[in-house]
């Protein structure tokens, strides 16, 4: 969801967009076991994985779209959905990684953000005030990195097609690691200026 959306919130928890939200949630273990069965003596399910990848940036889509089409926009919903994305991501890096296929100075660069944003829910929190919003340089770098993982995830192989999808896999992994972190810089300055507001008027 875009940051400052100025539409009413419902408090309502089935709604169509939440339920979407749900589903991406329950597709993440699945995602993960099937990117890491052939590291358990299984068969090699990267195009199932793939699948599930593509049927969760859909639902990512669809989610906001039809929230904010029917006026469903719920404070449930503003939870799930960067959940989501984040629950994707770290399952991406912890499957691409234990396979080789990421290298671990990456997924260290990508989870540090992860430390430094909870970080600063932290401070948030400590002085009464919400989780920040996910922005659209934030929304922006996940796209990124959520075209990044299935095409890394196809590149392992031999042939042209994988050879195709590593070169423009590590564009996106490229640009979506800079958006990450300066998004991540955006909501620390955002915490500072709060935290200082907070102490001028107190």
């Amino acid at each position: 969801m875009e940051v400052q959306e100025t539409r009413v919130q419902t408090d309502r928890v089935l709604t169509i967009p939440n339920i979407l939200s749900m589903a991406r949630l329950l597709g993440v273990p699945l995602f993960l076991w099937l990117i890491l069965r052939p590291e358990f003596g299984g068969p090699k399910s990267d195009g199932w994985a793939l699948l599930v990848l593509a049927l969760s940036g859909v639902s990512d889509y669809l989610d906001g779209k039809l929230a904010r089409r029917w006026n469903q926009i719920s404070s449930l919903g503003r939870l799930l959905d960067p959940a989501a994305d984040r629950l994707y991501i770290l399952s991406t890096l912890v499957g691409l990684t234990w396979r080789e296929i990421l290298p671990l100075w990456l997924t260290a660069v990508l989870l540090a953000r992860e430390l430094v944003l909870l970080v600063m829910v932290g401070i948030l929190r400590r002085h009464g005030y919400p989780p920040p919003q996910v922005n659209f340089l934030g929304k922006a770098a996940t796209f990124n990195l959520m075209y990044a993982f299935p095409l890394l995830l196809l590149s392992d192989g031999s042939g042209w097609i994988p050879s195709l999808a590593a070169i423009f896999g590590w564009a996106f992994a490229g640009w979506g690691t800079t958006l990450y972190w300066w998004a991540g810089v955006l909501y620390m300055v955002q915490v500072r200026r709060l935290v200082r507001a907070d102490a001028m008027t107190g």
